[in-house]
This record gives C-alpha cells, sequence and structure tokens, in this order.
C-alpha cells in the first residue's frame, strides 16, 4: 500500500536572483542560472517522502535532457515513479523563476508534458484492481492545477469511489467546477489563490474567513488558506481556527507551500488533529523559506522535529 499517491507536474526550474523584479521593458543583472527540480505536484510528493510517507507519483515529461535528471531526482528521494511517462511530443515543463532579495519569487510556467497528464494516466495507476476490487490503494490522494482540469476531475471522482481523501491545492488557480469542490476533503490555496478562486479580495485574516466561505458555500468541506507571514486559517461549515506562524529569516519563498501540503499530509496520516496538522505543516513551510531553490528547500523529518522543539 502506498501512503500517498500524487497526480500532478513535474517541472524543471530555471532560477534567476536579482534585487527585485524588472518592469516591463527592462534589463536587469541577474545571478547565475540554477536549474532545480520543481513542479507542484513533484515537490509535495519529495516534501511527504522527505518527511517519511511512502508516496507515489502520476505525471508526465519530455524525452530531453531535463527528463532523467528530474526523475532520478525522484526515485533518489524516495517516491515511486513507476506511473511517470515519458513523451515524445511535448518538452518537459519547466518554470522561469526570479527570486528578488527579499525572497519572494515571479514564476512563467510553460506546461510542457504536464498538459499531456489524461484520464488514461491515471487509469493506468488506479487506486484498486479493477477485476478484484483490491490492489496497492492509498489513504490520501494530493491533487494540483498544473496539468488539465479534466485530469484532476477523474483523479478525484476515482478516489472517492474508493474510499481515499482527496488533498486540492487550487494552484495555479483557474476557475474549477463546484464538482471538483465538493469532492475535495480538504482545499489548500494560498491568498491569491483563494481570490481568484473566488473572484474576492483577500488581503488580511477576515477577508480571507469571508473568501473561504463562499467555498464552503459550493460544497468544500474543509478550507486551509495559507496567508504567509499571517499564519494558516482553518475554515468549514461550523468553525474558523487561526494558527499563527513561525517567524524565520526568509531566503526563498519558492515550494513554501508545496511543503505545507506535504506537511500536512503526513501529520493527517500520523493521525493527528486537524489543528496540529496546521501547525506541523506551517513549520515545514517555514523551514522551506530558509533555504534557495524549491525540492532543494523542503525539510526532512528530522529537521521539522528539531525545529519543533526549539
Amino acid at each position: 500500500m502506498t501512503d500517498i499517491l500524487v497526480i500532478g507536474s513535474i517541472n524543471a526550474d530555471l532560477v534567476v536572483r536579482a534585487a527585485r523584479f524588472p518592469a516591463p521593458g527592462e534589463t536587469l543583472q541577474g545571478s547565475d542560472l540554477a536549474t532545480i527540480p520543481g513542479g507542484k505536484g513533484a515537490n509535495q510528493a519529495v516534501a511527504a517522502a522527505r518527511l517519511g510517507a511512502s508516496v507515489a507519483m502520476v505525471g508526465r515529461v519530455g524525452n530531453d535532457s531535463f527528463s532523467s535528471t528530474l526523475v532520478d531526482n525522484l526515485k533518489q528521494n524516495r517516491v515511486d515513479v513507476l506511473h511517470i511517462m515519458r513523451d515524445d511530443s511535448a518538452a518537459t515543463g519547466t518554470a522561469m523563476i526570479i527570486v528578488d532579495e527579499n525572497g519572494q519569487n515571479s514564476i512563467v510556467l510553460s506546461p510542457g508534458a504536464n498538459a499531456k497528464v489524461s484520464p488514461a494516466d491515471v487509469e493506468s495507476a488506479s487506486f484498486s484492481d479493477p477485476s478484484t476490487g483490491s490492489g496497492r490503494r492509498s489513504k490520501l490522494l494530493l491533487l494540483q492545477l498544473e496539468i488539465p482540469t479534466e485530469t484532476v476531475l477523474h483523479a478525484a471522482r476515482l478516489a472517492k469511489q474508493n474510499g481515499v481523501r482527496v488533498l486540492l491545492n487550487p494552484a495555479p488557480a483557474k476557475e474549477i467546477p463546484d464538482e471538483l469542490i465538493a469532492l475535495a476533503d480538504f482545499i489548500l490555496p494560498n491568498e491569491t489563490e483563494l481570490s481568484l478562486l473566488t473572484g474576492q479580495p483577500v488581503s488580511d485574516v477576515k477577508s480571507a474567513e469571508t473568501a473561504a466561505r463562499s467555498l464552503v458555500t459550493r460544497g468544500a468541506k474543509v478550507v486551509i488558506v495559507t496567508l504567509g507571514a499571517n499564519g494558516a486559517l482553518i475554515v468549514d461549515k461550523t468553525h474558523t481556527t487561526h494558527i499563527p506562524s513561525f517567524k524565520v529569516n526568509v531566503v526563498d519563498t519558492t515550494a513554501a507551500g508545496d511543503a505545507f501540503i506535504g506537511g500536512f499530509a503526513v501529520a493527517l496520516l500520523n493521525g493527528k488533529s486537524l489543528e496540529t496538522a496546521v501547525q506541523y505543516a506551517s513549520a515545514c513551510g517555514a523551514l522551506a523559506v530558509t533555504k534557495f531553490g524549491a525540492q532543494t528547500s523542503l525539510p526532512t523529518k528530522r529537521e521539522v522535529e528539531e525545529f519543533l522543539k526549539k
């Protein structure tokens, strides 16, 4: 049995640091270019695996120089890559990332092979053997929106049919059907994603609660909003709980949300309460921003435990 199945994106992150983001038409001097394994799906898979979970990944890469590096990196992080396909018709997904002197990032995605991840790919890693109703059943499914929405929706439907809990990270934000919102056991957006998803401004804890409640009215069971330095907010039909953030020195915010989601998933698997799971996830996100890069910044189980002791 696999603890967590991740169906999502696999990217090569092309990262450069600069003093600030360039204005339109402006050229800035930046640091040397770094190529770092990324993609929200792969990041979340590695995040959970480093925290001790058994993780499998479904996705696609191209047949190019990036693909072997990215797949080998997943293997090195103990992620099952049996259901990652090489696509001859598309390049491996890439993300062009600028990181400013405050550690904030600006990202442009080229989806490449991620856009080819299909419902058939999901079937190939089915949650149970259709002939026997048994097999390698996962306990949690992690989904994001860097692959086609129809594939995400198909995966969520299959998960619910097989009694698997669904965690949906609606990133990058786009319009999604109410059916997908209702199928997810947990929806985990950041402020920007929540605002784009709901069409409501989100600038503080109060406005985040209002927007999250609008998702609840559309069928969401539990919405967990990450608010950066303002912590995280848990909203369901009857309660709102605010979890404060940990104070750390911010180097690079890339993959902080993915670290949070991986940590939350692992804490759920370990039977933690919702509030404790979010606190653990917040510690994972806090540690991630203290290092440069996406997967290079994701903390291990020991690092999180030592951080929480302090």
